[in-house]
């Protein structure tokens, strides 16, 4: 079956068959994506994370077609009526639409119309009827009435509703209609009465028409909220004429009585059947389309905010802002162990600035405070400002940290089992300050749809923005690499072969053992074997193990090949490492062998060259305008400066230092189309934007980064 597999699979993908082949055993042996992308390029031909993934994906999509025909053949068979023919067109059939309309003629019946003609004996009627012979059905009609059909209507209605059934499952009448529904069908949404005051968000979409094809993603979850809200009613339809005529041209021929009964069936048929029927089909493929368009931008946003910059292991002084509650103020290690909390209130309506600042400032003092991260949300402007404006006796960098996801940590088991003797106000301190520190470290610790960067997350279907979103994070986490003595459990899960428990062991571990001294210890960790140690090593990093290559992505089965490097050369593993000159002598051909290739070698001399290097970017402080403090104080035509905090299909929010973000819409994005916001910009990166209009009453803002 796998061969099947991968030659279904090679005609979706430019791939070659070859390749999937060795990927798809790659997974059968339970490899991970990221294990696989990373060290086995010589097996799959150096197929990237996204590539597996396609092929990953395809293959459970194809395994679940699978059971699905062994479901469909077993139905079919069971009724006795599974010929040769009928078996070896389902075991062909490779596409699940057309899997479904082949089953459909079989498929167990609730009581339907034409279930009950059939019990009343009319079947025999509508066959003579579909042959359009007879001239006068209605002489042949009589016939049919008897003691369970009581007249000469009752008959031809039951014949009609047997033929009606027969036209909707007739494969070849759904795929015409489909075809007319794929070029022609129109999305149309109304406001229900009574509802245009609770439902004015989806004024837009009151009275709204637009061909289905063209309806972007953002549109479509919209007004697919609207409708689930009880705000909008939906219908797709295509021109019901076109597809009425496309009917009859297949089923009515002559013009008879006969054919008059045909007709008549046909165009119930459509309109109770066919068309409802494919209607569902069309708004369950549109939404499909919708969820995996912004699910696919929702896995950018979130990729780009956990590799965002990191300060580092610095002292940070993390502040939770508010007004009447005060700001709780916590001071945090250099591994983000909290030192200290307590909270100041600078605000309204206790004012209380200049006791506020000088606590500050002793803090920050006392506890040798590198930088101070201030959340962003209620009154997160006003307190970066009153900190900004303190005089401290050392340099300190401010920066205003995305506070998305740290109430829902703060509430979380993860957060009652770090901080049991805390509330919720200094666990969500901590974490702002951890977020300065280490993004990815503090982030993965929230659920990543709570985080906030997104399109309408709520309606997108779960599983897959679950899976799709858990695959980013793990992706992420792997590509920077763990710290192996101080990873949290939750980092450690997401670690390539690991997962939760896998991740406690390894933290119960190191808490009676002490910190690793080599990676080869980890197989000393309770359930850990070869298998997860092979597909989680080579992410693992110990900074101060005896063999530097423990700090390093080079993977332990590849230590034999460095050791041979430096023994070639005379001098150690450390000097290699450390000279380039000598690197430079390294002849890779004389390494390669039967596992160890090309693109192998080259990963390792990459990693000799800067072990351990984080690929994450530096960080930069960033500064609003001052002059901006609320949406009152925005002009048209003004620029100020921004950071962009979410991006969607239709453009990106900014940040520029008020409650409200702006958006900027696709169009305005740059000076030539834009097809993917994805292209010109992402998360967190520093803007230059114009107001190009305020509305006050819906508190929108429209900005523009064409800046002439």
């Amino acid at each position: 079956m796998q061969a099947i597999y991968s030659k279904l699979i090679a005609r979706l993908l430019p791939v070659s068959e070859r390749q999937i082949v060795k990927t798809i055993d790659l997974l059968d042996e339970k490899a991970t994506i990221p294990f696989i992308s990373r060290y086995r390029k010589e097996v799959t031909g150096g197929l990237d994370e996204i590539q597996i993934s396609e092929i990953k994906q395809l293959y459970e999509k194809l395994q679940e077609l699978s059971k699905r025909k062994e479901t469909i053949l077993n139905s079919i068979e069971e009724q006795g009526k599974l010929t040769p023919e009928l078996k070896k067109r389902i075991e062909d059939s490779w596409e699940s639409t057309e899997l479904e309309d082949i089953y459909l003629p079989y498929k167990p019946k609730k009581q339907t119309r034409a279930e009950t003609a059939r019990k009343k004996g009319l079947e025999p009627l509508a066959k003579i009827i579909m042959t359009q012979n007879v001239q006068d059905i209605y002489v042949k009609a009589e016939k049919f009435v008897n003691a369970d059909v009581a007249d000469l209507e009752e008959a031809l209605q039951g014949a009609r509703d047997i033929i009606a059934e027969w036209v909707n499952e007739n494969e070849s009448a759904r795929n015409s209609i489909r075809n007319i529904f794929n070029r022609e069908a129109v999305i149309h949404s109304k406001v229900v009465k009574g509802k245009e005051e609770e439902g004015v968000k989806f004024r837009d979409y009151f009275d709204f028409k637009e061909l289905l094809s063209k309806s972007s993603s953002h549109r479509l979850l919209a007004i697919r909220r609207g409708e689930a809200e009880g705000v909008l009613k939906v219908s797709i339809s295509p021109d019901d004429e076109h597809a009425m005529e496309t009917l009859n041209r297949r089923f009515v021929r002559g013009n008879n009585s006969s054919s008059e009964q045909v007709a008549t069936a046909v165009k119930d048929s459509y309109k109770r059947l066919l068309k409802p029927s494919i209607e569902t089909e069309y708004a369950a493929l549109s939404k499909e389309k919708a969820d995996n368009q912004a699910i696919k931008v929702f896995s950018e946003n979130l990729r780009q905010l956990l590799l965002s910059p990191p300060l580092g292991q610095k002292r940070v002084l993390g502040i939770d802002p508010g007004f009447r509650t005060g700001c709780k103020v916590v001071c945090l290690d250099n591994q983000g162990n909290l030192l200290h909390n307590e909270t100041v209130y600078p605000h309204p309506p206790q004012n209380e600035k200049t006791k506020a600042g000088m606590k500050i400032v002793s803090l920050v003092s006392a506890y040798a405070i590198d930088a101070i991260a201030v959340g962003n949300g209620t009154a997160g402007r006003e307190t970066e400002q009153f900190i900004t404006a303190l005089r401290y006796d050392r340099k300190i960098q401010v920066f205003a940290v995305s506070e998305d996801g740290a109430s829902v940590y703060s509430a979380s088991k993860t957060a009652r089992e770090e901080f049991p003797e805390y509330d919720v106000t200094v666990r969500g301190a901590v974490s702002i300050g951890r977020r300065l520190m280490d993004p990815l470290a503090e982030l993965v610790k929230i659920e990543p749809k709570s985080i906030g960067v997104g399109q309408y997350q709520h309606d997108v279907n779960q599983s897959e923005l679950r899976n799709s979103l858990d695959q980013t994070v793990v992706s992420c986490v792997n590509s920077v690499g763990v710290n192996l003595n101080t990873a949290s459990k939750h980092l450690l899960t997401y670690v390539s072969g690991l997962g939760p428990a896998l991740a406690q062991n390894i933290v119960d571990y190191r808490a009676k053992n002490g910190p690793f001294k080599s990676r080869k210890e980890l197989l000393k960790v309770p359930r850990l074997g070869e298998k997860a140690f092979e597909q989680a090593a080579g992410f693992l990093r110990i900074p101060d193990a005896e063999n530097p290559l423990d700090n390093s992505a080079v993977h332990p089965e590849s230590y034999p090949t460095v050791e041979a490097m430096a023994k070639d050369l005379k001098c150690s593993v450390c000097d290699l490492i450390n000279k380039n000159e000598i690197r430079n002598k390294i002849q890779l051909e004389k390494y390669i062998s039967e596992k160890t290739g090309m693109p192998t070698l080259l990963d390792i001399m990459q990693e000799l060259d800067k072990p351990g290097r984080d690929p994450r970017q530096n960080i930069k402080v960033f500064e609003f305008d001052p002059n901006v403090k609320s949406i009152t104080d925005l002009r048209e035509g003004q620029i100020l400066p921004g950071i962009i905090n979410n991006i969607t299909n239709f453009g990106c929010f900014v940040d520029i230092g008020i409650k409200e973000k702006g958006l900027v819409h696709i169009s305005n994005m740059a000076d030539k189309y834009i097809s993917d916001p994805t292209k010109i910009v992402s998360i967190h990166q520093h803007v230059q934007v114009k107001v190009l209009s305020i509305d006050m009453e819906r508190k929108r803002i429209q900005l523009s980064m064409r800046i002439e």
